[in-house]
Protein backbone atom coordinates (compact mmCIF):
# COMPACT_ATOMS: atom_id res chain seq x y z
CA UNK A 1 0.00 0.00 0.00
CA UNK A 2 1.26 3.45 -0.68
CA UNK A 3 3.20 5.22 2.47
CA UNK A 4 1.02 7.49 4.59
CA UNK A 5 1.79 11.48 3.78
CA UNK A 6 2.80 13.73 6.19
CA UNK A 7 -0.35 15.33 7.80
CA UNK A 8 -0.94 18.41 5.31
CA UNK A 9 -1.07 16.11 2.32
CA UNK A 10 -4.99 17.42 1.44
CA UNK A 11 -3.11 20.75 1.12
CA UNK A 12 -1.01 19.75 -2.16
CA UNK A 13 -3.65 18.10 -4.48
CA UNK A 14 -2.37 17.86 -8.04
CA UNK A 15 -4.31 20.49 -10.63
CA UNK A 16 -7.82 18.33 -11.50
CA UNK A 17 -8.74 20.89 -14.02
CA UNK A 18 -8.19 19.89 -17.56
CA UNK A 19 -7.78 22.25 -20.02
CA UNK A 20 -7.54 26.58 -19.89
CA UNK A 21 -7.47 27.62 -16.60
CA UNK A 22 -9.23 30.77 -15.72
CA UNK A 23 -7.91 34.12 -14.01
CA UNK A 24 -10.17 33.16 -11.28
CA UNK A 25 -8.77 29.34 -11.27
CA UNK A 26 -5.21 30.90 -10.91
CA UNK A 27 -6.80 32.82 -7.79
CA UNK A 28 -8.06 30.64 -5.96
CA UNK A 29 -4.68 28.18 -6.28
CA UNK A 30 -2.29 30.76 -5.27
CA UNK A 31 -4.70 31.37 -2.11
CA UNK A 32 -4.56 27.63 -1.86
CA UNK A 33 -0.55 27.70 -2.03
CA UNK A 34 -0.75 30.37 0.84
CA UNK A 35 -2.89 28.72 3.31
CA UNK A 36 -0.82 25.25 3.02
CA UNK A 37 2.91 27.73 3.38
CA UNK A 38 1.06 29.07 6.56
CA UNK A 39 -0.23 25.91 7.50
CA UNK A 40 3.21 23.80 7.05
CA UNK A 41 4.91 26.94 9.11
CA UNK A 42 2.93 26.70 11.83
CA UNK A 43 3.30 22.56 11.63
CA UNK A 44 6.84 23.05 11.87
CA UNK A 45 6.82 25.11 15.45
CA UNK A 46 7.90 23.58 18.47
CA UNK A 47 4.85 21.70 20.40
CA UNK A 48 3.75 23.46 23.59
CA UNK A 49 2.76 21.08 26.39
CA UNK A 50 -0.78 20.08 26.22
CA UNK A 51 -2.99 21.76 28.40
CA UNK A 52 -6.12 20.15 30.10
CA UNK A 53 -10.05 22.24 30.47
CA UNK A 54 -12.00 23.67 28.28
CA UNK A 55 -15.09 23.24 25.65
CA UNK A 56 -14.46 22.86 21.94
CA UNK A 57 -16.82 24.41 19.70
CA UNK A 58 -17.67 23.50 16.15
CA UNK A 59 -19.86 24.36 13.78
CA UNK A 60 -22.30 21.19 12.76
CA UNK A 61 -23.33 20.77 9.62
CA UNK A 62 -26.81 19.16 9.68
CA UNK A 63 -29.08 17.55 12.58
CA UNK A 64 -29.05 13.17 12.32
CA UNK A 65 -31.89 11.35 12.55
CA UNK A 66 -30.50 9.54 15.85
CA UNK A 67 -27.25 9.11 17.88
CA UNK A 68 -26.62 5.48 16.69
CA UNK A 69 -23.94 5.56 14.41
CA UNK A 70 -24.61 1.71 14.01
CA UNK A 71 -27.77 2.94 12.27
CA UNK A 72 -26.84 5.90 10.60
CA UNK A 73 -25.54 6.91 7.51
CA UNK A 74 -23.90 10.67 7.78
CA UNK A 75 -21.66 11.96 9.47
CA UNK A 76 -23.92 14.39 10.93
CA UNK A 77 -24.58 11.29 13.83
CA UNK A 78 -21.22 9.92 13.77
CA UNK A 79 -18.65 12.81 13.34
CA UNK A 80 -20.00 13.50 17.22
CA UNK A 81 -20.70 10.14 18.57
CA UNK A 82 -17.36 8.43 17.58
CA UNK A 83 -15.88 10.59 20.77
CA UNK A 84 -18.40 8.98 22.83
CA UNK A 85 -17.26 5.41 21.86
CA UNK A 86 -14.23 3.10 21.42
CA UNK A 87 -13.69 -0.17 18.90
CA UNK A 88 -11.59 -3.01 18.99
CA UNK A 89 -8.86 -1.21 16.52
CA UNK A 90 -8.66 2.00 14.93
CA UNK A 91 -6.66 4.24 12.69
CA UNK A 92 -3.74 6.24 14.44
CA UNK A 93 -5.22 9.40 15.11
CA UNK A 94 -2.05 11.19 14.35
CA UNK A 95 -1.50 9.64 10.27
CA UNK A 96 -3.20 11.65 7.63
CA UNK A 97 -3.77 8.34 4.95
CA UNK A 98 -5.62 5.48 6.58
CA UNK A 99 -4.35 2.27 5.52
CA UNK A 100 -3.78 -1.09 6.84
CA UNK A 101 -0.18 0.10 8.14
CA UNK A 102 -1.36 2.90 10.15
CA UNK A 103 -4.13 0.92 12.16
CA UNK A 104 -3.64 0.77 16.23
CA UNK A 105 -5.06 -1.51 19.03
CA UNK A 106 -8.12 0.29 20.73
CA UNK A 107 -10.14 -2.33 22.77
CA UNK A 108 -8.31 -5.03 21.59
CA UNK A 109 -4.58 -4.98 22.91
CA UNK A 110 -3.34 -7.50 20.11
CA UNK A 111 -4.60 -9.12 16.80
CA UNK A 112 -3.61 -12.19 15.31
CA UNK A 113 -4.97 -13.91 12.05
CA UNK A 114 -4.84 -17.89 11.83
CA UNK A 115 -2.53 -19.08 8.89
CA UNK A 116 -5.67 -19.99 6.38
CA UNK A 117 -6.82 -16.80 6.25
CA UNK A 118 -10.13 -17.45 8.34
CA UNK A 119 -9.86 -17.01 11.87
CA UNK A 120 -9.01 -13.47 13.45
CA UNK A 121 -8.74 -13.50 17.40
CA UNK A 122 -8.51 -10.28 19.55
CA UNK A 123 -6.87 -9.91 23.00
CA UNK A 124 -9.13 -7.19 24.69
CA UNK A 125 -8.14 -4.69 27.66
CA UNK A 126 -9.03 -5.42 31.08
CA UNK A 127 -10.65 -3.19 33.38
CA UNK A 128 -12.51 -0.97 30.94
CA UNK A 129 -15.86 0.53 32.12
CA UNK A 130 -19.38 1.59 30.42
CA UNK A 131 -20.07 5.43 31.13
CA UNK A 132 -22.59 4.05 32.98
CA UNK A 133 -19.85 2.08 35.52
CA UNK A 134 -21.02 -1.42 33.85
CA UNK A 135 -17.92 -3.86 33.07
CA UNK A 136 -16.74 -3.97 28.99
CA UNK A 137 -16.28 -8.04 28.29
CA UNK A 138 -15.76 -9.87 25.11
CA UNK A 139 -19.79 -10.22 25.12
CA UNK A 140 -20.44 -6.57 24.26
CA UNK A 141 -18.12 -7.51 21.00
CA UNK A 142 -20.43 -10.72 20.30
CA UNK A 143 -23.36 -8.62 21.04
CA UNK A 144 -22.37 -6.06 19.01
CA UNK A 145 -21.58 -8.35 15.92
CA UNK A 146 -25.02 -10.10 16.34
CA UNK A 147 -26.43 -7.17 16.37
CA UNK A 148 -25.05 -6.29 12.86
CA UNK A 149 -25.29 -9.43 11.39
CA UNK A 150 -29.09 -9.54 12.21
CA UNK A 151 -28.73 -12.93 14.47
CA UNK A 152 -29.16 -11.78 18.06
CA UNK A 153 -32.45 -11.03 20.22
CA UNK A 154 -32.14 -7.24 19.45
CA UNK A 155 -32.80 -5.28 16.44
CA UNK A 156 -31.14 -2.12 14.40
CA UNK A 157 -34.23 -0.40 13.06
CA UNK A 158 -31.92 0.55 10.25
CA UNK A 159 -28.88 -1.60 9.57
CA UNK A 160 -26.77 0.43 6.75
CA UNK A 161 -23.35 -1.78 7.13
CA UNK A 162 -25.13 -5.29 7.51
CA UNK A 163 -23.49 -6.13 4.15
CA UNK A 164 -19.56 -5.35 5.46
CA UNK A 165 -19.99 -8.42 7.44
CA UNK A 166 -21.57 -11.00 4.83
CA UNK A 167 -18.33 -13.15 5.22
CA UNK A 168 -18.30 -13.60 9.10
CA UNK A 169 -19.60 -16.74 9.60
CA UNK A 170 -19.63 -15.95 13.43
CA UNK A 171 -18.31 -14.15 16.11
CA UNK A 172 -17.13 -16.36 19.58
CA UNK A 173 -15.80 -15.68 23.02
CA UNK A 174 -13.26 -17.35 24.81
CA UNK A 175 -13.79 -16.43 28.53
CA UNK A 176 -14.37 -12.69 29.38
CA UNK A 177 -11.44 -11.01 27.24
CA UNK A 178 -10.81 -12.63 24.31
CA UNK A 179 -12.94 -12.85 20.63
CA UNK A 180 -12.52 -14.54 18.04
CA UNK A 181 -14.08 -14.05 14.15
CA UNK A 182 -14.66 -16.58 11.91
CA UNK A 183 -14.72 -16.52 8.57
CA UNK A 184 -16.09 -17.93 5.24
CA UNK A 185 -13.32 -17.27 2.77
CA UNK A 186 -10.32 -14.99 3.82
CA UNK A 187 -10.61 -11.41 3.88
CA UNK A 188 -7.54 -9.35 4.81
CA UNK A 189 -9.08 -5.87 4.59
CA UNK A 190 -11.63 -7.09 7.11
CA UNK A 191 -9.19 -4.46 9.58
CA UNK A 192 -9.85 -1.59 8.18
CA UNK A 193 -13.53 -2.15 8.11
CA UNK A 194 -13.48 -2.83 11.96
CA UNK A 195 -10.88 0.36 12.66
CA UNK A 196 -13.22 2.47 10.59
CA UNK A 197 -15.34 5.56 12.97
CA UNK A 198 -18.37 3.57 11.62
CA UNK A 199 -17.42 0.63 13.86
CA UNK A 200 -17.89 1.24 17.35
CA UNK A 201 -18.93 -1.23 20.46
CA UNK A 202 -22.16 -1.22 21.73
CA UNK A 203 -23.16 -2.44 25.03
CA UNK A 204 -24.95 -5.98 25.78
CA UNK A 205 -27.02 -4.18 28.18
CA UNK A 206 -28.61 -1.54 26.70
CA UNK A 207 -31.16 -1.75 24.04
CA UNK A 208 -30.71 -0.52 20.75
CA UNK A 209 -33.98 1.78 20.70
CA UNK A 210 -32.16 3.18 24.02
CA UNK A 211 -28.61 4.00 21.81
CA UNK A 212 -30.53 6.05 19.37
CA UNK A 213 -31.65 8.79 22.40
CA UNK A 214 -28.84 8.35 24.95
CA UNK A 215 -26.25 6.43 23.68
CA UNK A 216 -23.34 4.62 26.33
CA UNK A 217 -19.89 3.73 25.21
CA UNK A 218 -16.78 3.62 26.42
CA UNK A 219 -14.91 6.52 25.34
CA UNK A 220 -13.12 9.74 26.32
CA UNK A 221 -16.43 11.67 25.87
CA UNK A 222 -19.98 10.73 27.36
CA UNK A 223 -23.50 12.09 26.04
CA UNK A 224 -24.82 14.88 27.40
CA UNK A 225 -27.52 15.59 25.25
CA UNK A 226 -29.05 16.18 21.74
CA UNK A 227 -31.26 18.95 20.78
CA UNK A 228 -31.99 18.95 17.40
CA UNK A 229 -31.60 21.13 14.89
CA UNK A 230 -29.44 22.94 17.87
CA UNK A 231 -26.69 21.04 19.33
CA UNK A 232 -25.28 17.86 20.46
CA UNK A 233 -23.05 17.80 23.71
CA UNK A 234 -20.81 15.65 24.69
CA UNK A 235 -18.99 15.71 28.37
CA UNK A 236 -15.09 14.73 29.37
CA UNK A 237 -15.60 11.04 30.93
CA UNK A 238 -12.99 11.38 34.24
CA UNK A 239 -13.05 7.46 33.82
CA UNK A 240 -11.61 7.18 30.39
CA UNK A 241 -9.16 3.42 30.12
CA UNK A 242 -6.89 6.21 29.14
CA UNK A 243 -4.46 8.06 31.60
CA UNK A 244 -4.77 11.87 31.04
CA UNK A 245 -7.30 11.79 28.28
CA UNK A 246 -9.44 13.45 27.07
CA UNK A 247 -8.07 16.65 27.72
CA UNK A 248 -10.84 18.69 26.67
CA UNK A 249 -13.94 19.15 29.78
CA UNK A 250 -16.18 19.06 26.40
CA UNK A 251 -17.53 19.21 22.98
CA UNK A 252 -20.75 21.41 21.91
CA UNK A 253 -21.33 20.89 18.32
CA UNK A 254 -23.68 23.89 17.10
CA UNK A 255 -25.83 23.05 13.97
CA UNK A 256 -26.07 25.59 11.24
CA UNK A 257 -27.07 24.31 8.06
CA UNK A 258 -26.00 27.41 5.92
CA UNK A 259 -22.51 28.18 4.73
CA UNK A 260 -22.86 32.35 5.27
CA UNK A 261 -24.34 32.18 9.16
CA UNK A 262 -21.61 29.47 10.06
CA UNK A 263 -18.86 31.12 8.33
CA UNK A 264 -20.01 34.85 9.91
CA UNK A 265 -20.41 32.74 13.53
CA UNK A 266 -16.52 31.27 12.80
CA UNK A 267 -15.26 35.23 12.32
CA UNK A 268 -17.28 36.87 15.28
CA UNK A 269 -14.97 34.04 17.23
CA UNK A 270 -18.48 31.90 18.10
CA UNK A 271 -16.69 28.48 16.81
CA UNK A 272 -13.34 27.19 17.50
CA UNK A 273 -13.75 25.39 13.84
CA UNK A 274 -15.34 24.37 11.15
CA UNK A 275 -14.88 21.17 10.11
CA UNK A 276 -14.51 20.31 6.35
CA UNK A 277 -17.41 22.69 6.00
CA UNK A 278 -15.48 25.85 4.16
CA UNK A 279 -16.16 25.63 0.51
CA UNK A 280 -12.89 26.59 -2.28
CA UNK A 281 -14.51 29.97 -2.77
CA UNK A 282 -15.52 31.35 0.62
CA UNK A 283 -11.42 30.75 2.04
CA UNK A 284 -10.78 34.34 0.39
CA UNK A 285 -13.29 35.36 3.47
CA UNK A 286 -11.03 33.77 5.46
CA UNK A 287 -8.37 35.04 4.70
CA UNK A 288 -9.63 38.85 5.16
CA UNK A 289 -11.80 38.00 8.24
CA UNK A 290 -9.76 36.31 10.63
CA UNK A 291 -6.20 35.80 8.89
CA UNK A 292 -5.05 33.91 12.50
CA UNK A 293 -7.22 31.08 11.01
CA UNK A 294 -5.57 27.55 10.14
CA UNK A 295 -7.42 26.45 7.20
CA UNK A 296 -6.58 23.07 5.93
CA UNK A 297 -7.82 21.77 2.29
CA UNK A 298 -8.49 18.41 1.63
CA UNK A 299 -10.61 15.97 -0.73
CA UNK A 300 -13.48 14.31 0.19
CA UNK A 301 -13.59 11.03 -0.02
CA UNK A 302 -17.31 11.17 -0.45
CA UNK A 303 -17.82 11.41 -4.57
CA UNK A 304 -20.76 13.11 -5.73
CA UNK A 305 -23.12 10.51 -7.94
CA UNK A 306 -25.83 10.63 -10.13
CA UNK A 307 -27.89 7.98 -8.75
CA UNK A 308 -30.63 6.29 -11.46
CA UNK A 309 -33.05 3.84 -10.20
CA UNK A 310 -32.84 0.64 -12.34
CA UNK A 311 -36.12 -0.93 -11.66
CA UNK A 312 -38.03 2.73 -12.28
CA UNK A 313 -39.40 2.81 -15.92
CA UNK A 314 -37.65 4.38 -18.78
CA UNK A 315 -35.00 3.92 -16.51
CA UNK A 316 -34.68 0.50 -16.93
CA UNK A 317 -33.32 1.03 -20.43
CA UNK A 318 -29.35 1.23 -20.36
CA UNK A 319 -29.34 3.37 -23.55
CA UNK A 320 -31.20 6.28 -21.55
CA UNK A 321 -29.21 6.06 -18.71
CA UNK A 322 -26.06 5.55 -20.88
CA UNK A 323 -27.14 9.68 -22.39
CA UNK A 324 -27.79 10.67 -19.07
CA UNK A 325 -23.99 9.62 -18.01
CA UNK A 326 -22.79 11.31 -21.52
CA UNK A 327 -24.40 14.72 -20.38
CA UNK A 328 -22.40 14.98 -17.38
CA UNK A 329 -19.69 17.90 -18.14
CA UNK A 330 -17.32 17.29 -15.09
CA UNK A 331 -15.26 19.98 -15.19
CA UNK A 332 -17.95 22.25 -14.82
CA UNK A 333 -18.87 20.92 -11.49
CA UNK A 334 -15.42 21.10 -10.57
CA UNK A 335 -15.30 25.34 -11.66
CA UNK A 336 -18.43 26.07 -10.63
CA UNK A 337 -18.16 24.53 -6.77
CA UNK A 338 -14.58 24.48 -6.09
CA UNK A 339 -13.45 27.27 -8.58
CA UNK A 340 -11.75 24.62 -10.60
CA UNK A 341 -9.90 22.59 -7.47
CA UNK A 342 -11.30 18.73 -6.69
CA UNK A 343 -10.90 15.33 -8.11
CA UNK A 344 -12.04 13.39 -11.25
CA UNK A 345 -12.27 10.13 -11.14
CA UNK A 346 -14.13 6.85 -10.77
CA UNK A 347 -15.48 4.63 -7.45
CA UNK A 348 -12.10 3.96 -5.56
CA UNK A 349 -10.81 8.06 -4.68
CA UNK A 350 -8.05 9.00 -7.12
CA UNK A 351 -4.46 9.32 -5.69
CA UNK A 352 -2.58 10.45 -4.19
CA UNK A 353 -5.01 10.91 -1.34
CA UNK A 354 -6.56 7.63 -2.43
CA UNK A 355 -4.80 4.17 -2.14
CA UNK A 356 -6.86 2.42 -4.83
CA UNK A 357 -7.87 5.05 -7.14
CA UNK A 358 -7.74 4.07 -10.94
CA UNK A 359 -4.76 5.88 -13.33
CA UNK A 360 -5.60 8.66 -15.92
CA UNK A 361 -4.92 6.83 -18.66
CA UNK A 362 -7.51 4.14 -17.80
CA UNK A 363 -10.17 6.33 -16.17
CA UNK A 364 -10.31 7.88 -19.43
CA UNK A 365 -11.75 5.37 -21.09
CA UNK A 366 -14.76 4.47 -18.97
CA UNK A 367 -17.72 5.75 -20.55
CA UNK A 368 -18.12 9.83 -20.65
CA UNK A 369 -14.86 10.21 -19.33
CA UNK A 370 -12.92 10.79 -22.58
CA UNK A 371 -13.44 12.98 -25.50
CA UNK A 372 -15.25 16.24 -25.33
CA UNK A 373 -17.95 17.10 -23.72
CA UNK A 374 -19.87 18.65 -27.26
CA UNK A 375 -18.94 15.36 -28.50
CA UNK A 376 -20.89 13.45 -25.95
CA UNK A 377 -23.47 15.17 -25.78
CA UNK A 378 -24.40 14.84 -29.21
CA UNK A 379 -24.07 11.49 -28.90
CA UNK A 380 -26.57 11.47 -25.69
CA UNK A 381 -29.06 13.18 -27.99
CA UNK A 382 -28.69 10.69 -30.69
CA UNK A 383 -29.66 8.36 -28.56
CA UNK A 384 -32.59 10.51 -26.68
CA UNK A 385 -34.17 9.95 -30.50
CA UNK A 386 -33.63 6.70 -31.26
CA UNK A 387 -35.98 7.01 -27.74
CA UNK A 388 -38.50 9.01 -28.62
CA UNK A 389 -37.27 12.29 -27.09
CA UNK A 390 -35.95 15.81 -28.64
CA UNK A 391 -36.50 19.65 -29.31
CA UNK A 392 -40.27 19.24 -29.01
CA UNK A 393 -40.50 16.12 -26.27
CA UNK A 394 -38.66 16.30 -23.19
CA UNK A 395 -38.10 13.44 -20.66
CA UNK A 396 -39.77 15.23 -16.98
CA UNK A 397 -37.85 13.87 -13.81
CA UNK A 398 -37.31 14.44 -10.11
CA UNK A 399 -33.91 14.28 -8.48
CA UNK A 400 -33.69 13.90 -5.46
CA UNK A 401 -31.66 15.08 -2.98
CA UNK A 402 -30.63 16.20 1.19
CA UNK A 403 -31.39 19.84 1.68
CA UNK A 404 -28.16 21.18 2.62
CA UNK A 405 -25.64 23.03 0.50
CA UNK A 406 -22.82 20.72 -0.23
CA UNK A 407 -25.41 18.35 -1.84
CA UNK A 408 -28.23 20.92 -2.89
CA UNK A 409 -25.89 22.76 -4.88
CA UNK A 410 -24.63 20.24 -7.33
CA UNK A 411 -27.89 18.73 -7.67
CA UNK A 412 -28.88 22.37 -9.51
CA UNK A 413 -25.96 21.68 -11.76
CA UNK A 414 -27.04 18.25 -12.78
CA UNK A 415 -30.37 19.61 -13.57
CA UNK A 416 -29.14 21.96 -16.05
CA UNK A 417 -27.06 19.74 -17.76
CA UNK A 418 -29.39 17.25 -18.12
CA UNK A 419 -31.72 20.43 -19.24
CA UNK A 420 -28.96 19.99 -22.81
CA UNK A 421 -30.10 16.38 -23.94
CA UNK A 422 -34.34 17.16 -23.49
CA UNK A 423 -34.64 16.05 -19.64
CA UNK A 424 -36.38 18.65 -17.72
CA UNK A 425 -35.44 18.23 -14.20
CA UNK A 426 -36.70 18.76 -10.92
CA UNK A 427 -35.60 19.19 -7.70
CA UNK A 428 -36.70 17.79 -4.63
CA UNK A 429 -34.97 18.37 -1.41
CA UNK A 430 -35.50 16.12 1.30
CA UNK A 431 -34.79 16.49 5.36
CA UNK A 432 -31.84 14.36 6.19
CA UNK A 433 -34.31 12.47 9.02
CA UNK A 434 -36.30 11.54 5.92
CA UNK A 435 -33.51 10.96 3.45
CA UNK A 436 -32.07 7.84 4.40
CA UNK A 437 -35.87 5.85 4.84
CA UNK A 438 -36.81 7.02 1.28
CA UNK A 439 -32.95 5.85 -0.25
CA UNK A 440 -34.32 2.15 1.44
CA UNK A 441 -37.66 2.32 0.51
CA UNK A 442 -36.10 3.06 -3.51
CA UNK A 443 -38.21 6.18 -3.42
CA UNK A 444 -37.16 7.85 -6.24
CA UNK A 445 -36.04 7.89 -9.88
CA UNK A 446 -32.90 10.17 -10.34
CA UNK A 447 -31.04 11.51 -7.27
CA UNK A 448 -27.81 13.83 -6.48
CA UNK A 449 -26.05 11.33 -4.24
CA UNK A 450 -22.52 11.36 -2.66
CA UNK A 451 -21.11 7.58 -1.78
CA UNK A 452 -20.44 8.01 1.94
CA UNK A 453 -17.33 5.93 2.16
CA UNK A 454 -16.35 4.61 5.21
CA UNK A 455 -12.91 3.74 4.75
CA UNK A 456 -10.98 3.99 1.82
CA UNK A 457 -11.45 0.49 0.49
CA UNK A 458 -13.06 -1.36 -2.33
CA UNK A 459 -14.94 -4.05 0.46
CA UNK A 460 -16.99 -1.10 1.86
CA UNK A 461 -17.36 0.71 -1.49
CA UNK A 462 -18.52 -2.59 -3.07
CA UNK A 463 -20.14 -5.10 -0.24
CA UNK A 464 -21.68 -1.89 1.27
CA UNK A 465 -23.00 0.23 -2.32
CA UNK A 466 -23.42 -2.20 -5.25
CA UNK A 467 -23.08 -6.11 -4.04
CA UNK A 468 -26.47 -8.15 -4.95
CA UNK A 469 -29.20 -7.56 -1.82
CA UNK A 470 -26.63 -4.98 0.22
CA UNK A 471 -29.26 -2.48 2.13
CA UNK A 472 -27.19 0.62 0.66
CA UNK A 473 -27.96 -0.48 -2.76
CA UNK A 474 -30.02 1.79 -3.44
CA UNK A 475 -30.43 1.34 -7.22
CA UNK A 476 -31.02 -2.66 -6.87
CA UNK A 477 -28.15 -3.45 -8.87
CA UNK A 478 -27.39 -7.16 -9.07
CA UNK A 479 -25.05 -8.85 -11.70
CA UNK A 480 -23.55 -12.21 -10.69
CA UNK A 481 -20.00 -11.59 -12.62
CA UNK A 482 -19.51 -8.26 -10.73
CA UNK A 483 -20.19 -9.95 -7.22
CA UNK A 484 -17.88 -12.57 -7.93
CA UNK A 485 -14.96 -10.24 -8.85
CA UNK A 486 -15.62 -8.82 -5.47
CA UNK A 487 -15.18 -11.65 -3.78
CA UNK A 488 -11.97 -12.03 -5.75
CA UNK A 489 -10.62 -9.06 -4.92
CA UNK A 490 -11.58 -9.45 -1.02
CA UNK A 491 -9.66 -12.40 -1.15
CA UNK A 492 -6.42 -11.33 -2.63
CA UNK A 493 -3.82 -10.23 -0.74
CA UNK A 494 -1.00 -8.70 -2.97
CA UNK A 495 -2.35 -4.73 -3.23
CA UNK A 496 -1.33 -4.43 -7.20
CA UNK A 497 -2.95 -7.98 -8.34
CA UNK A 498 -6.04 -6.64 -5.99
CA UNK A 499 -6.27 -3.28 -7.65
CA UNK A 500 -6.49 -4.91 -11.32
CA UNK A 501 -9.65 -6.89 -10.02
CA UNK A 502 -10.81 -3.63 -8.34
CA UNK A 503 -10.80 -1.49 -11.61
CA UNK A 504 -12.47 -4.55 -13.76
CA UNK A 505 -15.22 -3.97 -11.22
CA UNK A 506 -15.20 -0.44 -11.76
CA UNK A 507 -15.47 -0.68 -15.24
CA UNK A 508 -18.11 -3.13 -15.03
CA UNK A 509 -20.11 -0.81 -13.04
CA UNK A 510 -19.25 2.25 -15.24
CA UNK A 511 -20.93 0.32 -18.39
CA UNK A 512 -24.36 -0.24 -16.68
CA UNK A 513 -24.66 3.59 -16.24
CA UNK A 514 -26.95 3.84 -12.56
CA UNK A 515 -24.68 5.35 -10.55
CA UNK A 516 -21.91 7.56 -12.82
CA UNK A 517 -19.40 9.56 -10.67
CA UNK A 518 -19.61 13.05 -11.17
CA UNK A 519 -17.07 14.45 -9.24
CA UNK A 520 -15.01 14.47 -6.21
CA UNK A 521 -15.58 17.64 -3.82
CA UNK A 522 -12.72 19.84 -2.34
CA UNK A 523 -13.56 21.46 0.92
CA UNK A 524 -11.38 23.40 3.65
CA UNK A 525 -11.59 22.93 7.73
CA UNK A 526 -11.11 26.15 9.22
CA UNK A 527 -10.10 26.21 12.76
CA UNK A 528 -8.47 28.75 15.41
CA UNK A 529 -4.58 28.28 16.05
CA UNK A 530 -5.40 27.75 19.91
CA UNK A 531 -6.70 24.14 18.61
CA UNK A 532 -4.21 21.39 19.02
CA UNK A 533 -3.43 18.11 18.65
CA UNK A 534 -5.52 17.21 15.64
CA UNK A 535 -4.91 15.33 12.48
CA UNK A 536 -7.07 16.03 9.53
CA UNK A 537 -7.13 12.35 7.32
CA UNK A 538 -7.06 12.90 3.85
CA UNK A 539 -8.89 9.65 3.02
CA UNK A 540 -11.98 9.63 4.72
CA UNK A 541 -14.18 12.25 6.72
CA UNK A 542 -15.16 9.35 9.21
CA UNK A 543 -12.65 8.18 11.18
CA UNK A 544 -10.70 11.13 12.94
CA UNK A 545 -13.11 12.27 15.26
CA UNK A 546 -11.55 10.71 18.90
CA UNK A 547 -11.09 14.02 19.85
CA UNK A 548 -9.10 12.50 22.65
CA UNK A 549 -5.65 14.29 21.89
CA UNK A 550 -7.62 17.54 20.95
CA UNK A 551 -6.92 20.39 23.64
CA UNK A 552 -7.27 24.56 23.45
CA UNK A 553 -3.83 26.27 23.56
CA UNK A 554 -5.68 28.79 25.70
Amino acid sequence: MAAAPGNNAGLHGGRPAIGKETAWHKKILRLIAVIALATTALASLPAAAQKSGGILRLAHFDSPASMSILEESTRAAEQPMMAVFNNLVIYDQHVAQNSLSSIVPDLATKWEWSEDGKELSFALRQGVKWHDGKPFTAADVKCTWDLLMGRGDDRLRINPRKSWYENVAEVTTNGDYEVRFHLKRPQPALLILLASGLSPIYPCHVPAREMRQHPIGTGPFKFVEFKPNEYIKVARNPDYWKPGRPYLDGIEFVIMREIAPRNLAFFAGKFDAIPLGVTIPTLKDFKQQAPQAVCQVEIANVPRTMLINLHKPPFDNPQLRRAMGLALDRKAFLDIINGGYGRIGALMLPPPEGVWGMPPAMLKTLPGYGGDVAANRAEARTIMATLGYGPDKHLAIKIATRNFPAWRDPAVILASQLKEIYIDAELDFVDTALWYPKMARKDFTVGLVPIESGVDDPDQMFYENFYTGAVRNYAGYSDPEFDKLVDLQSMQPDPEKRKQIVWQAERKLAEAAFRPVIFYPAGATCRQPWVKGWTRMVNSIYNEWRFEDVWLDK
